[in-house]
């Protein structure tokens, strides 16, 4: 029989997308997700899954290139956002139809952070892209969610990690994939990055919105850089204190150094480096 999973994905931006490296690997060796918890990009993936449109996706992201970044990027004339984020999930949309999440395949749920009211806000029903959008606002760079007279930002803010609202039962073994683990450069000498000699234009581009979203000189983090840059290292930590609570049966931590939060050009090489460290880690489960 096939052991069942309670799956967690952690947010993480572009990283997340080992969260679908690490779904095949786990498929792969004949597990099977029982049920689904996702926080930021973990939301969309797991929703995704869950909606068994994952391989849909999957062949959608792998065709994206610095350009096609580029081209979704919908800067807004707000100071609560650099961009609005709707043109991403409009493309999407195109691909994958909405669906409710009450009636996926798997049971879901999407963590987003109601900021006013300092607490978590979980969808476990309405529309997917109602959810993912609240869960994956980055604060400074998405505007924020008006929900129910809610303002709603990244579920990775207060819960990176949302292992407490995985649907558990007694025969169902708990399985984290962390995109918050250690630094480690040498994995991503195993995997062919993804070049592209025609996007230096476009890095000029993005170069100098780098410089228009920073203050200070080059030598300094600047303003956005700085805020991102503590904000990581809060999240970091809370993410190793749930999992140190709950102590996962399988913990499937990507490096936090494999990928910048918009770098989903990446997506070979990110997915290889989720299937990578899955199969290294089910390999010691069951060797224990």
């Amino acid at each position: 029989m096939k052991r069942k999973v309670s799956l967690v994905l952690s947010s993480g931006g572009s990283r997340g997308l080992a969260h679908i490296g690490a779904i095949n690997e786990l498929e792969k060796q004949g597990f099977e997700i029982s049920s689904i918890s996702g926080s930021s990009i973990g939301a969309v993936i797991g929703g995704l899954h869950a909606m068994g449109k994952l391989p849909e996706y999957t062949d959608w992201v792998k065709t994206i290139n610095r350009q096609v970044i580029w081209g979704l990027l919908d800067f807004a004339l707000s100071t609560s956002g650099l961009l609005k984020g709707d043109k991403v999930f409009d493309k999407m949309k195109t691909i994958i139809p909405d669906m409710n999440i009450e009636e996926m395949r798997i049971p879901f749920a999407a963590v987003a952070t109601d900021l006013l009211n300092e607490r978590e806000m979980i969808f476990k029903s309405g529309s997917f892209y109602e959810a993912i959008r609240a869960s994956v606002a980055i604060p400074t760079v998405f505007i924020p969610v008006m929900y129910k007279n809610l303002l709603l930002v990244d579920g990775g803010v207060l819960n990176p990690v949302p292992i407490e609202y995985v649907e558990r039962k007694q025969d169902y073994i708990l399985v984290v994939v962390n995109l918050y683990g250690d630094k480690k450069n040498e994995l991503n000498k195993n995997v062919l990055p993804n070049n592209n000699s025609n996007d230096n234009q476009l890095n000029g581009l993005m170069k100098n919105m780098a410089k228009l979203v920073s203050s200070g000189d080059k030598g300094s983090l600047g303003y956005y850089s700085m805020l991102t840059t503590t904000t990581a290292a809060m999240i970091h930590k809370i993410a190793r204190q749930h999992i140190e609570r709950y102590k996962p049966d399988i913990l499937i931590n990507i490096p936090n150094d494999s990928a910048n939060t918009f770098d989903f050009h990446k997506a070979d090489e990110l997915i290889k480096i989720g299937e990578m460290v899955a199969s290294e880690q089910i390999t010691k489960y069951r060797i224990l």
